[in-house]
């Protein structure tokens, strides 16, 4: 039987704005100019959904995607079966025929990939050339070896790319040497190149940086702060409510959740939140006596965390809230209204990509916009 429409099937809710994907999009474009912005969607466009993403961006007008993997190449064709989709993570053996039969570009990083997108004559691709990540890419040696064929039927390089290290440190030199080495690597491959591509979301804002004939844009699309320290340039784009399923008071002294490692300091009123760790809501977020955890909103009052983030459930000191304004059934605002990804990163000594892209499948989840 189907849930009536007012009841939630599940205590949390996740709201995605498409209409604040593409504004970061287009602003990201607009600094991008005269080279094409492109959109990297790959982890489900981040978490939040790539088959509404995709089309979102590609009726906004970007006509290139990247993606990690094949499967995700695929969803993203189905969504925008005009673009041009590239796959970063390389060509598995064997899947040669799969990406010429989905209209999908691989990213090439090794001799072994070339030679076998080279035996079937599979239509367009990228390089990647390392230019210091030593992560995946060609290296100095293969560039080499590449440039010295006289026969390049077969390898249609549309694309040259490298990954920036630290684009978002604005005074690290290691930008402006990978520059330097993926324009000495470039011109090694000479009119083999047609376009080439270095700068992601960061980037954008790095003037040192080149913009080539592509950009690649992912963290900023989703609302991510591209430039630390800075005030965020970007809109933002996820919010996330739970419901407050239960309020207790605890007295001074009490202990709450989990091998009772927060006590309570004074008279306390504790709500307990329908989200948790399996929720993708980390449990580095979790408070205890000696260090601060997440927070949340409820009816605009700050109420952090207390005790660990189990599964299933969160609860936080309402205390500070009017008397009587909370009661159970009441939204808890874990993401939006000012708290962001960013400062829950922070918090939890990661990065906003993981917090993010960690974000589970159990929400109710609302599309806005476009």
């Amino acid at each position: 039987m189907e849930n009536p429409p007012h009841i939630n099937p599940h205590g949390a809710t996740l709201t995605v704005d498409l209409t604040a994907i593409v504004d970061n999009w287009k602003l990201l474009a607009e600094r991008a100019k005269p080279a094409e912005c492109a959109a990297v969607v790959k982890a489900d466009a981040y978490g939040l959904g790539i088959e509404p993403v995709v089309q979102a961006l590609a009726r906004a007008g970007c006509h290139t995607f990247f993606v990690a993997h094949l499967d995700e190449a695929v969803r993203a064709r189905k969504a925008a079966p005009m673009a041009h989709i590239y796959v970063l993570n390389g060509m598995p053996p064997g899947s040669e025929r799969m990406y010429s039969g989905h209209r999908l570009r691989p990213v090439l990083g090794t001799l072994g990939e070339i030679s076998r997108w080279r035996g079937i004559r599979g239509g367009p691709i990228a390089l990647h050339i390392d230019t210091g990540m030593n992560r995946l890419g060609l290296s100095f040696e293969d560039i080499k070896t590449l440039a010295s064929l006289e026969d390049w039927t077969g390898i249609d390089v549309e694309l040259v790319m490298s990954h920036l290290v630290a684009s978002e440190e604005t005074e690290n030199p290691l930008n402006l040497a990978q520059v330097t080495r993926f324009e000495r690597l470039c011109a090694m491959l000479g009119t083999h190149v047609k376009r080439r591509s270095l700068a992601n979301t960061s980037a954008h804002f790095l003037p040192h940086v080149p913009r080539y004939d592509m950009t690649r844009t992912g963290y900023g699309l989703f609302g991510g702060n591209p430039t630390p320290g800075k005030p965020n340039p970007m809109k933002p784009v996820v919010r996330l409510e739970a419901t407050i399923l239960q309020l207790r008071h605890v007295e001074t002294g009490d202990h709450v959740g989990y091998n009772a490692r927060w006590t309570a300091k004074r008279p306390s009123i504790i709500a307990t939140l329908s989200l948790g760790y399996a929720d993708g809501w980390l449990r580095a977020l979790s408070a205890t006596d000696k260090k601060t955890g997440g927070m949340a909103l409820v009816h605009g009052v700050l109420c952090p965390f207390v005790g660990h983030i189990s599964m299933d459930l969160i609860t936080i000191d309402a205390t500070d809230c009017p008397a009587g304004s909370v009661k159970a059934g009441h939204l808890a605002t874990i993401l939006g209204d000012g708290l962001d990804v960013d400062q829950a990163a922070a918090i939890a000594g990661t990065n906003g990509y993981e917090i993010l892209t960690s974000l589970g499948g159990r929400y109710n989840r609302r599309i806005v916009g476009h």
